[in-house]
């Protein structure tokens, strides 16, 4: 005896569960995955730093300092600034922070260096003789001073489906101050802050990184110092 096919119904929410997906998964093949959304805060001032100086004599970075709970992330901030400056700014010769830190110890001035710390975390001034050796020692005359004022990073489902989150909003967000010091004359020239937040949509697991915030942050200050074409260019279009 044959037996006769048939087919058991289908119920309405399944169909209701396969069209909706099948929607929100071409919604995220359609938005790419990804929406960047950027807000900055920066303010510079430049107090005795003509252009040109950074060009002729250098610039060379000292260890940054911080709030606490933020020390682990003081080696690579400086780490970061200095790949970006070297990047942005060829025409400087930069000294990057482990540069400094082995000509410091080379000359036998650690002791000298960590009681300028000491003297500058009580009063924000760091000791004029102090700098004038770091600057001998690494043979530049400007040296860059980073603060880590705040680092923070969070995750905010912005979609789900059957408790599935799709879409994630991913932050980070920085704030940093830099300061640029004369060696010789042991005064601050050139000073910026900038606060950033970074967030994206994303159906991925991906986050906000500190180098990614911190790269951002980076370009829009060290775009801001002077340089010796700028010059140039004013005279040329006189």
């Amino acid at each position: 005896m044959l037996l006769k096919a048939f087919s058991l119904p289908v119920p309405p929410w399944h169909r209701f569960f396969v069209r909706h997906a099948a929607l929100v998964l071409l919604a995220v093949v359609a938005v790419g995955c990804t929406s960047d959304q950027v807000h900055e805060s920066a303010l510079y001032k430049e107090i005795s730093l003509p252009p040109g100086k950074l060009e002729q004599h250098g610039i060379g970075f000292i260890t940054p300092s911080t709030v606490t709970g933020l020390e682990q992330d003081t080696q690579n901030l400086a780490f970061i600034f200095a790949k970006v400056l070297r990047e942005e700014r060829p025409d400087i010769r930069v000294v990057s922070l482990p540069e400094t830190l082995s000509a410091v110890n080379r000359a036998g001035i650690a002791d000298e260096y960590k009681g300028m710390y000491t003297d500058y975390r009580d009063t924000g001034i760091f000791k004029r003789e102090s700098l004038r050796r770091i600057g001998e020692v690494t043979g530049v005359r400007y040296l860059v001073q980073l603060k880590l004022s705040s680092f923070g990073q969070q995750s905010r489902g912005r979609f789900s489906l059957l408790g599935l989150r799709l879409f994630q909003t991913k932050e980070a967000s920085v704030r940093l101050f830099l300061q640029i010091w004369d060696s010789q004359a042991g005064t601050i020239v050139w000073e910026g802050s900038e606060e950033l937040n970074y967030a994206w949509d994303t159906s991925r697991e991906k986050p906000v990184t500190f180098r990614l915030v911190v790269e951002e942050v980076a370009r829009n200050l060290i775009g801001k110092l002077p340089r010796a074409d700028a010059n140039a260019e004013a005279a040329d279009a006189g």
